[in-house]
């Protein structure tokens, strides 16, 4: 979304100190340099477009104007996101780039793209309002200072030799006078900087409005995210389910059982041979405690205790602690985050862990949990051979599903040769 930065609104036109705050504010001589490239630009804008255009267009009916044509859209892209960039620097509005995601398909499909993205021709409109939009906005700021500097020097002839001064055909010749010209050029001044704050808010909006995403696309987009986000994660849900029903049907399941037949087997033997009997009842109860164990390491899959009653820190601990390697643990949140990203981040890192375990050959690993702006970022490495890759229905992708539920991400970073770093970053609000 856009934003301008520093609340450039709230100070404008008034703050706490009145017009003093307006001269002392930053953001006001910020906006300067702006005001003075923007004639620049904008120029160099409309004469370049004003003469490539017209005679690509000319050209495209001979099919020689359609390649120049598709230059000159990626020039005034690129001068689009520059003055983005520059938009951002100065007046302090973020307008980030609203072009849709390239293709993957041939010549055919990036010419559609760049002549169909509704984005592409609000940058050329834009492109050519700068020059008589900047040169007004030139004139208005520049001109209010000029005419305050030229107001408060006029009287300095008259007081230093005592010679009158006429201005716009207004004599001064007495120090009244003066004095009251000098009181003109202080109100020009404050007036010029006014107006750079009003301009820079309007040409700001201007920008959003034209260099920025459409809000309906930015809707659709978003709507688009939670339909995928939803569906992942009720993909996730189901496989989580089916696991548990194949680890329970063929792991404790099949143990008890067996613990059940040993002790029907038992049963019948306590009066004819004692001492199988026996023999079967240890059997089931090394069957029973081994069932319990598989279903002590499903609960913890699903959700492990540690990590309800002593937070983060603890549970990724005990993970460090079954690792093959040496795994450095650092949790740099204090406060507990919500259940939903605290579990993730803990199933993160023991697949990653895991797949180390696994692939990585790695002798050293770390863990790292931090707190970014309503963020927690979770990052594992390790420095094995790499070479890890997000596969379709494969553990890193079920995370990376995981982290969706919630509208986070997972970046995968294993060049071949390593070093490999899993990177998990989930929206949070403490």
């Amino acid at each position: 979304m856009v934003a301008i930065r520093g609340r450039l609104r709230d100070r404008v036109p008034f703050g706490p100190w009145g017009p003093l705050g307006v001269a002392v504010d930053p953001a006001t001589w910020k906006a300067v340099p702006y005001f003075i490239g923007a004639p620049v630009v904008g120029t160099a804008c409309l004469v370049g477009l004003g003469f490539a255009l017209p005679l690509s267009l000319v050209f495209v009916l001979l099919w020689v104007g359609l390649p120049m044509l598709a230059v000159l859209i990626l020039v005034w892209r690129g001068i689009a996101v520059v003055e983005r960039r520059f938009l951002r620097a100065t007046l302090g509005v973020d307008v980030p780039d609203p072009y849709r995601p390239r293709p993957e398909g041939g010549l055919h499909a990036h010419l559609r793209w760049l002549f169909t993205d509704l984005a592409t021709w609000k940058d050329l409109g834009y492109l050519l309002l700068l020059c008589p939009l900047g040169l007004l906005e030139f004139v208005v700021v520049f001109g209010l200072w000029s005419l305050g500097l030229e107001l408060l020097g006029l009287p300095l002839p008259m007081v230093l030799n005592g010679r009158d001064m006429t201005f716009w055909f207004v004599d001064v010749s007495t120090v009244h006078e003066a004095v009251v010209v000098m009181l003109f050029g202080v109100v020009s001044l404050f007036a010029a900087l006014y107006a750079l704050r009003g301009l820079s808010l309007a040409h700001a909006w201007l920008a959003r409005a034209l260099l920025g995403a459409d809000d309906r696309r930015l809707l659709l987009a978003r709507n688009e995210d939670l339909r995928t986000s939803r569906a992942r994660g009720v993909n996730a849900a189901e496989a989580e389910r089916r696991r548990i029903e194949r680890d329970l049907h063929d792991g404790a399941q099949q143990r008890l059982l067996a613990v059940a037949l040993d002790l029907g087997r038992a049963q019948t033997k306590f009066d004819d041979d004692p001492e199988q009997a026996r023999m079967l009842v240890q059997s089931a109860a090394a069957g029973a405690k081994a069932a319990i164990g598989e279903l002590r390491d499903l609960a913890r899959g699903i959700y492990p205790a540690i990590l309800t009653d002593r937070g983060l820190d603890a549970a990724l601990s005990s993970l460090a602690a079954r690792a093959p390697v040496r795994v450095e643990v650092t949790v740099e949140i204090t406060d507990r985050p919500p259940a939903a990203v605290e579990s993730i981040a803990y199933f993160v890192v023991a697949e990653a862990l895991t797949n180390m375990a696994k692939y990585s050959q790695a002798t050293e690993a770390h863990v790292r949990v931090g707190r970014a702006v309503g963020r927690v970022v979770v990052e594992v490495g390790d420095n094995g051979v790499g070479g890890a890759v997000v596969r379709p229905g494969g553990g890193l992708d079920g995370l990376a599903d995981r982290a969706a539920t919630i509208d986070g991400v997972l970046v995968v970073d294993s060049p071949p040769g390593g070093p490999t770093t899993v990177r998990a970053e989930l929206p949070c609000v403490w």
